[in-house]
């Protein structure tokens, strides 16, 4: 094993050890709990996660509900599973770097938002809700939040730099399609250190095969950053009977703490 994949190891096991830690340190009544009485249930009265994937009034596939990633691996690795990722030589050694210093400088350290797609790779919730002309993400962590507007509006042509950028959506084969652009150029792919440009595009389509599963296919086009898009599948599972709940990163102690140079 390399000196980088040494690196890489050691810190996805610590940040894995913290966040079990933080996971099994919650008061067991600490999240928003209720009986949902739209969820279709078994005849024991537990969810039935197998069931049919609900429909919007308009006969679109309905996304809603609260949603925990399946498999947080892609958190400490976006291209985990995506062999031939190429960074170009400008952004290559940024890269390098951000994995030698173990995430020292990773923006969610320093209470800034995760951004696209690391929200969603974090083992942190996050819910969709739809309306007629948009579609909201809520993240649980630092109480972030999307837009996806779904009137038909192209995307804003010079927009002011943001974190999760400026999103349209659309439906395409039951599948909800999103493109983004307009990001800055501060946030990570993910813990790894996978860095961006202010070119990034992204393009997540998601799909509801039931009622207690999702997916979302996000590729990645960053023509500064990356010789060529690339993409990557992330699974995600409902989460019934409960709702988010406030959690705001305004004390973070840890980044004097953290290995690194």
């Amino acid at each position: 094993m390399n000196n980088v994949s040494n690196a890489r190891f050691r810190r996805a096991s610590s940040a894995l050890a913290v966040a079990l830690l933080c996971i099994l340190a919650l008061p067991a009544g600490a999240q928003w709990t209720w009986r949902d009485p739209k969820l279709p249930r078994l005849a024991n009265g537990k969810p039935d996660l197998a069931a049919p994937a609900p429909k919007q009034a308009d006969g679109k596939p309905d996304l809603s509900g609260e949603w925990l990633v399946h498999d947080a691996h892609l958190q400490f690795n976006m291209a985990a599973d995506t062999p031939g990722v190429e960074l170009t030589p400008a952004y290559a050694p940024i890269y390098k770097e951000h994995v030698e210093q173990q995430g020292k400088d990773r923006p969610s350290g320093k209470c800034l938002p995760h951004s696209i797609p690391d929200a969603m790779l974090a083992p942190t919730p996050f819910k969709f809700i739809h309306t007629l002309t948009e579609t909201l993400i809520l993240y649980e962590e630092f109480v972030d939040f999307r837009q996806i507007f779904t009137d038909g509006r192209p995307l804003p042509r010079n927009p002011e730099p943001a974190w999760f950028g400026y999103s349209i959506g659309r439906w395409e084969s039951g599948a909800f399609v999103v493109e983004t652009r307009g990001f800055n150029d501060k946030s990570w792919l993910d813990d790894d250190g996978h860095p961006h440009s202010d070119a990034l595009h992204t393009i997540e389509k998601f799909r509801r095969p039931d009622y207690g599963h999702l997916t979302m296919e996000i590729t990645i086009d960053d023509p500064k950053v990356y010789v060529k898009p690339w993409s990557a599948t992330v699974h995600f599972d409902l989460l019934p009977d409960t709702e988010l709940i406030e959690s705001v990163c305004d004390n973070n102690k840890d980044t004097p703490h953290m290995v690194g140079k």
